[in-house]
């Protein structure tokens, strides 16, 4: 019985104790997953940079107020977050996971390396 009490904390520090974490996804991969309806886009960037160009559908949820703002989003919901560089959703998406959201996507690069279609 020894054994497995130890071995079942050696298995928890290892693997954690965070209960989850979020993917990083290509921007190639983001618009296949955009595509394909599984995902709500989560912007994270300022109200300016949004305004000068977004990825269509997406929801503005500035990384500075995301705090305030979890109550209105869907702890079940697949989101895939978005910002300039991909260092805001980084932060954004640990956010996220840290307070429960299981099915988080950062597109790494951000806006700057995104090719597709932008509306305004």
């Amino acid at each position: 019985m020894k054994k497995v009490f130890i071995a079942f904390m050696f298995l928890s520090l290892i693997t954690g104790c965070s209960g989850g974490s979020y993917t990083d996804v290509s921007v190639d991969e983001a618009k296949e997953l955009i595509d394909s309806g599984e995902v709500e886009v989560l912007d994270v960037r300022t109200p300016e940079e949004f305004a000068e160009g977004h990825i269509p559908g997406a929801k503005l949820v500035p990384l500075q107020v995301i705090d305030s703002m979890l109550s209105e989003l869907d702890k079940n919901q697949k989101y895939l977050v978005v910002c300039r560089s991909g260092n805001r959703s980084t932060q954004a998406s640990g956010i996220l996971v840290e307070n429960g959201f299981k099915n988080i996507y950062n597109m790494t690069g951000g806006m700057n390396e995104w090719k597709f279609e932008m509306e305004q």
